[in-house]
């Protein structure tokens, strides 16, 4: 695109293209001079005619204007109805989308309007050493979702400190992030990290205070502290603890089970005869030789036999149904 200098006289075109490098500063190589009237000098000067040219130059888009450029073809492309326009450019550059459509522009949470704003930040600093920032914005957008982003830092940062634990947010872009950053930035009671992956990557409000079952369970990973493990503030309680203090010390179930699987001693004739006589007669023989007498149910019972066999020819056990 070139652009237009204006017009430079002298008395030939060599001396009007000189009054046009000291007019612009702009070397002679990169001007284009078109030649309205080449001048003619005559004898004594009498009759003599300037020479007239008008300098323009090739315009290079700056790197905002290159930004607008790509914004307003890629935007035609995606059949959007949405016109950029360059407000500003010194230490970043800000291009605000005009439309009647917003919510086709901005999308959910800013998704589509944080993609235009990267595309053109990668336009816009093709070519530059130094990076320039680059800000995409639609009916004051950024300015309500910084604003909203602030709260949320805020109200996280209390919360955390407050629980006394480590407090992640939802993904973010990286401008929403750095939001959330310089939000805290100055608070003495917490400090912020970022963690993740692109394009989950996401911000972590961390309290410089934790409490202690918050660094145990950490120390011990999430089932430790369900489970009672290493790093649970409960683990003298999990169970399996539990058992194998008390196998330790003798007690408990452990104990119980050596006991249980011990094999039974057998009584003595005279054992059998105390505990029969203390026992009143049931649940062995006595010293005498008679037999316990059984009380019969007045209801009908079904089951294992309980009863005792008689010896005196009579061998017929009530049990069951009552049939043999």
């Amino acid at each position: 695109m070139k652009k237009d200098l204006g017009e430079f006289t002298g008395k030939t075109v060599e001396e009007a293209l000189a009054a046009a490098v000291a007019a612009t500063g702009i070397p002679a190589e990169e001007l284009q001079p078109e030649v309205l009237e080449k001048g003619k000098v005559t004898f004594l000067g009498i009759g003599s005619i300037k020479a007239r040219i008008r300098v323009f130059t090739e315009e290079k888009a700056s790197d905002g204007e290159r930004a607008v450029a790509f914004l307003e073809g890629l935007l035609k492309r995606l059949s959007i109805d949405a016109v950029p326009r360059l407000v500003r450019e010194d230490e970043k550059i800000e291009i605000d989308l005009e439309t009647a459509d917003s919510h086709a522009v901005i999308g959910k949470r800013g998704f589509i309007l944080d993609a235009l704003q990267s595309l053109a930040g990668a336009v816009a600093n093709t070519g530059r050493e130094d990076y320039k920032r680059v800000v995409v914005d639609c009916e004051n957008y950024r300015e309500k979702r910084e604003e909203t982003l602030r709260r949320v830092a805020q109200k996280t940062a209390d919360k955390a400190v407050r629980q006394g634990r480590k407090i992640s947010l939802e993904p973010m872009s990286a401008y929403e992030r750095r939001v959330i950053h310089s939000a805290l930035a100055d608070s003495t009671e917490v400090k912020t990290s970022s963690e993740g992956k692109e394009p989950r990557r996401y911000v972590v409000v961390i309290p410089n205070e934790l409490k202690p079952y918050y660094r145990d369970r950490r120390q011990g990973g999430r089932n430790d502290f369900r489970r009672g493990g290493k790093g649970s503030s409960r683990g003298s309680f999990n169970r399996g603890e539990y058992n194998r203090d008390d196998r330790r010390r003798g007690e408990g179930r452990g104990e119980f089970r050596r006991d249980f699987n011990k094999p039974h001693r057998r009584y003595t004739e005279e054992e059998k005869a105390e505990r029969s006589r203390v026992s009143g007669g049931t649940g062995m023989g006595g010293a005498s030789g008679e037999q316990p007498a059984y009380k019969k149910s007045s209801s009908m019972v079904f089951g294992t036999f309980l009863g005792n066999s008689r010896k005196d020819g009579n061998n017929t056990p009530t049990g069951g149904n009552g049939e043999e």
